[in-house]
């Protein structure tokens, strides 16, 4: 297997790319694992939050294509990235912006290609400072994919994205969180000890309205204000039906901390 699914009693699902000889580089195989472990978390009630990591020194060197392109007698026709990667990383990209779960990805070597566009996806990227952020498209002679002429206007700004994805700009970990392409970075030494806090705090939260959130964040960037005031009553609407809003209530009446079973 080239992805390992692991489960723990918090409710979070770690989904760790285990390819440490390619820099866990995301393969076609991989590619449907990702996207069915994902999809799953969507609809399992007991998932309260995904862990997105890479086993060894890198999290994610990007698509691997050599893999794809390396025997002669397999070279995939003309126009196949056009029929593939809608159900790939077309599917994957969105999948991690909507399902309604918060998404945590540590990174740790190299981030490039869609390993950079997981990050950014994320809902929360936490990584080591020296950490490698690259868009290797210019450098290899094709255009960006996996939404990164998406979400990097909107994580850092139309300039620096040129500047990343026409002047190829490698970023370190810590430059990454200085432009808001991250949440965070971290000394290599601290980063399990980081992304397990963040964990510990969604996994324990009210997961409906967390999901919620994160719905409305992601429709309000393309929304009129009218529709995205309907949309925060739908959500409101749902949210306050919860066990967790009654919780939140009873534990502010209390004076103590809510105790959120995420239901």
């Amino acid at each position: 297997m080239s992805l390992d699914v692991l489960r723990d009693d918090r409710g979070a699902l770690t989904l760790r790319l285990n390819r440490p000889d390619k820099r866990n580089a995301i393969d076609d195989e991989t590619m449907l694992e990702l996207i069915a472990a994902i999809e799953g978390a969507g609809t399992d009630e007991s998932v309260r939050v995904v862990v997105l990591e890479g086993v060894g020194e890198d999290f994610c060197a990007g698509a691997d294509i050599v893999a794809r392109n390396e025997r002669a007698d397999r070279k995939p026709r003309a126009g196949s990235i056009q029929r593939r990667l809608p159900t790939q990383a077309h599917r994957l990209i969105p999948l991690l912006c909507t399902v309604q779960v918060p998404v945590v990805c540590k990174v740790r070597g190299w981030a490039a290609g869609i390993g950079f566009q997981i990050a950014l996806a994320a809902d929360v990227t936490i990584a080591a400072d020296d950490a490698r952020f690259w868009e290797p498209f210019g450098a290899r002679g094709f255009t960006p994919d996996s939404g990164a002429t998406w979400l990097l206007p909107r994580r850092v700004g139309e300039v620096r994205a040129r500047e990343l994805l026409l002047l190829g700009r490698m970023l370190s970990g810590a430059e990454a969180a200085e432009w808001g392409a991250i949440h965070r970075a971290v000394p290599g030494a601290e980063l399990d000890a980081a992304v397990g806090e963040v964990v510990d705090q969604l996994a324990s939260g009210p997961t409906v309205a967390l999901g919620l959130t994160k719905w409305l964040l992601n429709a309000g960037a393309s929304a009129e204000l009218q529709a995205q005031l309907a949309n925060e009553a739908f959500a409101l609407e749902l949210s306050s039906r919860t066990d967790d809003f009654r919780e939140g209530m009873a534990a502010f009446r209390e004076k103590r901390a809510p105790r959120f079973e995420g239901r």
